[in-house]
C-alpha cells in the first residue's frame, strides 16, 4: 500500500463496529500513537475517521491499529472513468499516479475500457485529483447497465466528433500533399507549380493549411502532449507532438528564413507534419469505431432488459418503469414479450427462450412453480409470475456485473507489456535523438535534413497504441462472447489460466448426475405390463418416506398413472415392504427378501448383472405372489454429461470425479463415462484434500461443483467453475460460472480461454515484432545498403494501421464458436446418451 506523500496532510477512513463515545475514544487514541500522526478525529454518526499527519504515514498502520481494537475497517473500490488516455505508457501513468494516493491498495487502468478500479479507502475526490495531475481527466462512474449504456453513448458521440475532425483535417491536408508530393511524382508537376502560382506561394498556401491543421484538427497531441513532456512522463501524444513540431518548425524557417539552415538544407516538410497528424486522427477514429464492437456483447446484455412492466396494483393491471417494480409484486407477461424481472410462474404456463442468458437454444417449459429470469423471451402462452429479484438483483444484471468486473482486469500476461511500456516511450525519444544525431555526424548531405526526418519517422512509427491494445481488447471481446455462450468469468485471470489446466475434476452428485434419484430400470416378466406393474409398486411405495420410494412415485407421476388404494402396509426391516393395493398383494424388496417369500429371481439374472456393472442395486416386486418385475433406482447421469467429457478429452484433459459415493457405484459410472481418475467415498471436509492429490499427481486443475461443500474445493483449485443453477455459495467461490448449468459450458470455457490468450499473443507479437522491425527501418539502417529511407508520412501510416490490426484481430473472437469433438471420440457418448433414454 502506497505511503502518503508529505503535500497530503489528511485521510479518511470509513470504520464499522463502532456503538459508543467510548469506542470513539478508543479509537482515535489507537490512531494517535501511530508514528506521524499528528491527530485524529473519529465521529460515531459518520462511522468515519479522519487521520491528520505531517510526515509519511502508511495507511495499513492506520488500518491496523483500527483493526486491532475490534474494529473493521471495509475496503472501497471505486470506478473512475479516465478520458485522454492513448496508449500503454498513459495506463501506466495513471496507475502510478493512483496508487501513490494514500489508501490505495491496488488499481488497475484498462486502455480498451478507458476505465480504473481503485481498491482501499482512498477518497474519490483525491483520485480525481491525482489524474489530473497526470494530463488527464477523470470521473466517478457506477458499475451496471446503466453506466455501460452511459458510457457507449459518450464513445458513440466521440466517434461521430472525430470522424468530423477527420474530415476537416483531410481535406485542409490534400492540397497540401498535392502541391508537395505532387511535385516528387507527378513529372512537370514542379514546373507547372513554378509557372503558375510559384514555388514561394505554394511554401506559404502550405504554411497556412498546415497550420490550420495542426493548430485546429491536431492541437489536441500538443495539448496533451506538451504538458506530459514537461512532466517528464511523455505519452503516444508527446512522440506526435515533437516529431510533426520538428517538421513544422523546420519548415518555417525555410519559407520564412532560409537563411539560417545551412545550404542545401532549405527544403519544407508542411506535407510531413499535416498528413501525420491526419493519418493518427484517422487511425484513432478507426480504434473508437474498433472499441465501440468489442463490448457489443455486453451492451446487447443490457439492452435486453425491457424499460416497462404490467404489474398488478390495487385491484388493477397497470403498465410501470421496470424501475419501479418492487420485489413481491404480481406481473403479467404477454407471448412475444421480454420478462422484465426475475420471478416464480404462479399463473398458466408457457416456453421462454432463454438462450440470450444461457447460451442454450432450446426453449424451455414454464409451469407454475417454475423461475423466470428477466430480460428473456416468453413465446407462446400468457403467464403471470411473482417477482423475486429486481433492479441490480436480478440474474441480468448480476451477469451484466460479472462481464464488466473480467473486462476491465488484467490478465498476469499483461505485466510484461506493463513493464515494457513503463520505459518505451522515454527509450523511442532517446533513440530518436540519436538517430538525428548519428546523421548529423555521419550522414550524406544534407545531413541535417536527414537527420530530421529520419528522427520524425522513429518518433511517429514507434507509439505504443497497439501494445495498449493488445490484450484488454482480446479480453473485453473473449470475456463478451463467453457471456453470449452462458460462460460468465468472475476473474479475468481465469481467462489465462483455464487454458493450461490438465485435470478437469467434477463434483458427482448434481454435477455429472441430477443430483436426484430416479427411476432408471423397470422390466417386467411374462404375463404383466410395465404401467400395472409401476402403478401398484408407487401405490405401495407412497406410503413410505425413502428417496427411493419418493422417485418411484414421480416416475409414475410423469406419465399420469392412477394409483390403487393402499391397505394393511408393512415394513419388513431389512427386507423390503408389503401392501394391498387394489385388491392385489404387493412385496417389493431385495432378492433376499424374494427368496424368503419363495420367489426365482434368476430369470432378472442378466440384467441384474449389468445393473451392478452400473453402480445400481437391482430391487424386485412379486404381485399375488408371483415374481413380477425388477427395478432400480439411481441419480441418472445428465444426458449432456457423455459429451461434455468427450470434448474435455478431445482438448486433451485428463478428467477425474471425486464423490461420497461408494467406490464400486463411483467405478460404475466412472467406467460408462470413461473417466480417468476416481476419488470415491470423500467426506464434504475431504474434498479439499482430494483436490489437492490431483493437483500434485496431474498439475494444474480446475474443479466443476455445484453445492454448499464445493466451495472449498471450488476455491483451492487453480480454476473453479460453479454449474450456475447451483448453490449462491458455490457460484460465489467460483472463478467461472456456467450460467445453464450445461457441462459443455466446462469444455467451451477452456477452449474459449485458449483461444482468447492465442489471440493476445497474435497481437503482442504483432504490436512488439512492428516495433522491433520498423524502428531501425525508420532510424535509417538500411540506408547504407539499399539505400531505402522510410517517410514519415509512411510511419504514421503504418502506426495507424497497427493499431487497426489489433482491433480487428480481436473482434474476430465475436465469431468464435468450439470446435465439436471427432465422431470417433464422442461416439462411445453417444452409445451411453441412447442406453440412458432407453432406461
Amino acid at each position: 500500500m502506497a505511503a502518503a506523500s508529505r503535500s497530503q496532510q489528511s485521510l479518511s477512513l470509513p470504520v464499522e463496529g463502532m456503538h459508543c463515545a467510548s469506542c470513539v475514544g478508543r479509537v482515535e487514541q489507537a490512531l494517535e500513537k501511530v508514528p506521524g500522526v499528528a491527530g485524529a478525529s473519529v465521529n460515531l454518526a459518520t462511522g468515519r475517521a479522519d487521520v491528520r499527519f505531517e510526515e509519511a504515514v502508511d495507511p495499513q498502520a492506520l488500518i491496523t491499529a483500527i483493526e486491532g481494537l475490534g474494529h473493521v475497517v471495509p475496503k472501497q473500490t471505486h470506478h473512475l472513468a479516465i478520458d485522454g488516455m492513448t496508449c500503454a505508457g498513459c495506463v501506466r501513468r495513471v496507475e502510478q499516479a493512483l496508487l501513490a494516493v494514500p489508501g490505495v491498495s491496488s488499481a488497475s487502468v484498462n486502455l480498451a475500457t478507458e476505465q480504473a478500479e481503485v481498491a482501499g479507502q482512498a477518497d474519490i475526490a483525491a483520485l480525481i485529483e491525482a489524474v489530473s495531475k497526470t494530463g488527464k481527466s477523470a470521473h466517478a462512474i457506477a458499475q451496471g447497465g446503466q453506466s455501460l449504456q452511459d458510457t457507449a453513448s459518450k464513445r458513440d458521440e466521440e466517434t461521430r466528433q472525430l470522424k468530423n475532425t477527420v474530415l476537416t483535417a483531410g481535406l485542409l491536408t490534400l492540397p497540401v500533399f498535392v502541391l508537395e508530393m505532387g511535385s516528387h511524382v507527378i513529372p512537370g508537376m514542379h514546373h507547372l507549380i513554378a509557372q503558375t502560382i510559384g514555388i514561394e506561394a505554394s511554401w506559404l498556401l502550405q504554411f497556412a493549411l498546415t497550420s490550420a491543421v495542426l493548430f485546429g484538427p491536431g492541437r489536441v497531441f500538443y495539448r496533451q502532449g506538451i504538458p506530459a513532456l514537461m512532466k517528464g512522463a511523455p505519452d503516444m501524444n508527446s512522440l506526435v507532438a515533437v516529431g510533426t513540431a520538428a517538421a513544422y518548425l523546420f519548415s518555417v524557417v525555410a519559407t520564412f528564413a532560409p537563411g539560417f539552415l545551412p545550404e542545401g538544407t532549405v527544403n519544407v516538410y508542411h506535407e510531413a507534419a499535416a498528413v501525420i497528424v491526419t493519418l493518427i486522427l484517422t487511425g484513432r477514429w478507426m480504434e473508437m469505431r474498433a472499441k465501440g464492437r468489442t463490448s457489443d456483447a455486453i451492451q446487447r446484455l443490457v439492452k435486453l432488459a425491457p424499460k416497462t412492466a404490467r404489474v398488478r396494483r390495487g385491484g388493477t393491471t397497470a403498465e410501470v418503469e421496470v424501475s419501479s417494480v418492487v420485489t413481491g409484486e404480481i406481473i403479467e407477461v404477454r407471448p412475444g414479450e421480454r420478462l422484465p424481472v426475475d420471478g416464480e410462474v404462479i399463473e398458466g404456463s408457457t416456453f421462454v427462450d432463454e438462450s440470450m442468458i444461457t447460451g442454450e437454444p432450446v426453449p424451455v417449459s414454464k409451469e407454475t412453480g417454475a423461475t423466470v429470469i428477466g430480460g428473456t423471451v416468453n413465446q407462446t402462452g400468457s403467464i403471470v409470475f411473482r417477482a423475486t429479484a429486481v433492479g441490480t438483483g436480478t440474474m441480468l444484471a448480476q451477469i451484466i456485473r460479472l462481464v464488466e468486473e473480467a473486462q476491465g482486469g488484467k490478465l498476469p500476461i499483461q505485466a510484461m507489456v506493463d513493464k515494457v511500456t513503463m520505459y518505451f516511450v522515454p527509450a523511442v525519444i532517446t533513440l530518436a535523438l540519436i538517430t538525428f544525431g548519428v546523421w548529423i555526424a555521419f550522414g550524406p548531405e544534407p545531413a541535417l535534413t536527414f537527420g530530421l526526418v529520419n528522427a520524425v519517422a522513429v518518433l511517429i512509427i514507434a507509439c505504443p497504441c497497439a501494445m495498449g491494445l493488445a490484450t484488454p481488447t482480446s479480453i473485453m471481446v473473449g470475456t463478451g462472447r463467453g457471456a453470449e455462450m452462458g460462460v460468465l468469468f468472475r476473474r479475468g485471470e481465469a481467462l489465462q489460466i483455464l487454458k493450461d489446466v490438465r485435470v478437469v475434476a467434477f463434483d458427482k452428485t448434481g454435477t455429472l448426475t441430477e443430483g436426484a434419484p430416479g427411476l432408471t430400470d423397470l422390466e417386467v416378466t411374462n404375463g404383466f405390463d410395465a404401467p400395472t406393474v409401476l402403478s401398484h409398486i408407487a401405490a405401495v411405495e407412497s406410503k413410505s418416506e425413502h428417496p427411493i420410494a419418493r422417485a418411484i412415485v414421480e416416475a409414475a407421476g410423469a406419465q399420469d398413472l392412477a394409483l390403487p388404494t393402499v391397505s394393511d402396509f408393512e415394513s419388513v426391516t431389512g427386507m423390503g415392504v408389503a401392501a394391498n393395493a387394489g385388491g392385489r398383494k404387493v412385496h417389493i424388496g431385495a432378492d433376499r427378501y424374494m427368496a424368503e417369500l419363495g420367489q426365482d429371481v434368476s430369470v432378472f439374472e442378466e440384467i441384474a448383472e449389468r445393473l451392478g456393472r452400473e453402480g445400481k442395486s437391482p430391487l424386485y416386486a412379486a404381485l399375488d405372489g408371483q415374481l413380477a418385475a425388477i427395478i432400480a433406482v439411481s441419480d441418472p447421469i445428465k444426458p449432456a454429461t457423455p459429451a461434455a467429457i468427450a470434448a474435455l478429452h478431445a482438448l486433451g484433459l485428463k478428467v477425474a470425479m471425486i464423490t461420497g459415493d461408494n467406490s464400486r457405484t463411483a467405478h460404475a459410472i466412472a467406467n460408462r463415462l470413461g473417466i480417468d481418475a476416481v476419488i470415491a467415498e470423500v467426506l464434504p471436509e475431504g474434498k479439499l484434500d482430494a483436490v489437492r492429490t490431483l493437483k500434485a499427481a496431474h498439475g494444474q486443475l480446475a474443479f466443476v461443483g455445484d453445492g454448499i461443500n464445493d466451495a472449498p474445493a471450488l476455491a483451492e483449485a487453480d480454476v473453479g467453475l460453479a454449474i450456475g443453477t447451483g448453490t449462491d455459495v458455490a457460484i460465489e467461490a467460483a472463478d467461472v460460472v456456467l450460467v445453464s448449468g450445461s457441462l459443455a459450458g466446462v469444455s467451451n470455457a477452456i477452449a474459449l480461454s485458449k483461444a482468447t490468450i492465442r489471440n493476445i499473443k497474435q497481437n503482442l507479437f504483432w504490436a512488439f515484432a512492428y516495433n522491433a522491425a520498423l524502428v531501425p527501418v525508420a532510424a535509417g539502417v538500411l540506408y547504407p545498403a539499399f539505400g531505402i529511407l522510410l517517410s514519415p508520412v509512411f510511419a504514421a501510416a503504418a502506426m495507424a494501421l497497427s493499431s487497426v490490426f489489433v482491433l480487428s484481430n480481436a473482434l474476430r473472437l465475436r465469431t468464435w464458436t468450439p470446435e465439436l469433438p471427432p465422431a470417433s471420440m464422442s461416439g462411445g457418448s453417444s452409445a451411453v446418451l441412447k442406453v440412458a433414454a432407453a432406461e
